[in-house]
């Protein structure tokens, strides 16, 4: 599988993942877990603490996989996700092509298959949201790493992710 990816700057100093990291992925179920792993490993070497790094990467897994199952991809075939770290706010984003349906939390039973995701993204992420363009739906989350403060809300779209080319 090819990772292709776009990163607001080379090398990161210690403390900050890239100014941003945006890398488009096969409509696929294997990308789940490519991106799952290198989302967690910029953050962990960005200084967060594992348990919101590992926070982080389940909110990115239950967006991609929903995504993948209920979006059709970008007009290039693929999805598109981002993430960024400013101060104490991590924002995170997948983009796809959008569906019939509005993303919402659903109430699962015991005995359903699906229907967890968006209650898992909530009880582990800060905030999250649905925005839509002309080129689809993007999925967003936010949570915070506890050893800076930047005064944002969680509640608040991530701008930055919003603005980055859907390719």
């Amino acid at each position: 599988m090819t990772l292709r990816g776009v990163s607001g700057r080379s090398s990161a100093p210690p403390g900050e993942v890239r100014a941003s990291s945006v890398v488009f992925l096969p409509h696929a179920p294997s990308s789940v877990s490519m991106v799952r792993r290198r989302l967690a490993a910029e953050l962990l070497e960005s200084g967060v603490y594992e348990d919101i790094a590992d926070d982080a990467a389940v909110i990115v897994s239950e967006l991609i996989s929903n995504a993948l199952r209920h979006a059709r991809p970008l007009p290039s075939g693929d999805i598109r996700v981002a993430w960024t770290r400013q101060g104490d706010l991590i924002q995170l984003a997948v983009s796809d092509g959008g569906a019939m349906t509005e993303p919402r939390r659903a109430r699962a039973t015991l005995s359903s298959l699906g229907g967890r995701g968006l209650g898992i993204v909530e009880s582990l992420a800060d905030g999250w949201g649905v925005l839509h363009d002309d080129d689809g739906t993007t999925v967003w989350a936010t949570l915070h790493s506890p050893h800076t403060s930047n005064g944002r809300s969680a509640a608040d779209p991530p701008q930055s992710l919003i603005d980055q080319p859907t390719h």
